[in-house]
């Protein structure tokens, strides 16, 4: 405990947006991985209203079901089976509508985590601009004879660079991985919302017509 604080201390006062950024970080790393999983969004119970629903005539139990599942994948499905009564392409054009907002939902954090993968080398970059500056201050007071004391004062400088390059390789990681993972979940959304809008309209005489598309 007491090393980490000391190497928090060396790094001086650009160790503070650092840790910040690191904090944010392992937050929202941790959030994701709770929210994004496969069973959280995309809720067993709702795939089986789907696949069982024979028609229009069983809106009203199915319904019941995603009300009773607090999911983004229930809160679109539900979207699209309450609003049964409108033409397929208004159906299709409000479901849309409430998917981009629960996409929008699954992504919260990860422009943050964006933000700090790319300022956190650059406060560090900073961070050892502003400790090789104080070197230089301390060479006009003391010369270069003392190499101690220029040697620990560039180590110390460099410290900031090496930490903010610690939190941006994780959190870069993190926001690629967590990325795709919405992209993922987002077209398992798009294929359900299209298949329930597909049968609640297939005894229609008209043609398909539109299909849920979120765009992001």
């Amino acid at each position: 405990m007491g090393t980490a604080l000391h190497f928090v201390r060396a790094g001086g006062m650009m160790m503070i947006p650092l840790t910040i950024c690191s904090i944010l970080a392992l937050a929202i790393i941790i959030e994701k991985a709770y929210t994004l999983r496969t069973r959280r969004v995309i809720a067993p119970e709702i795939v089986g209203v789907i696949e069982n629903m024979g028609g229009r005539e069983d809106v009203i139990a199915s319904i019941a079901v995603c009300q009773r599942v607090n999911s983004p994948f229930a809160r679109v499905i539900e979207s699209s089976l309450s609003k049964h009564r409108l033409p397929r392409a208004d159906n299709v054009e409000l479901t849309q509508a409430t998917a981009r907002q629960e996409v929008g939902a699954l992504e919260r954090g990860l422009l943050m985590l964006e933000i700090i993968t790319g300022i956190s080398p650059l406060l560090g970059l900073l961070g050892t601009v502003l400790g090789i500056f104080h070197v230089f201050n301390v060479i006009v007071d003391r010369g270069v004879g003392e190499a101690s004391v220029l040697s620990g004062g560039i180590s110390e400088a460099l410290i900031t660079t090496i930490v903010g390059l610690f939190i941006a390789i994780p959190a870069l990681v993190a926001h690629s991985y967590y990325s795709k993972r919405v992209d993922e979940l987002v077209l398992e959304i798009e294929h359900y919302a299209n298949t329930i809008t597909h049968k609640l309209y297939s005894s229609e005489t008209e043609p398909a017509g539109e299909t849920v598309s979120v765009k992001r």
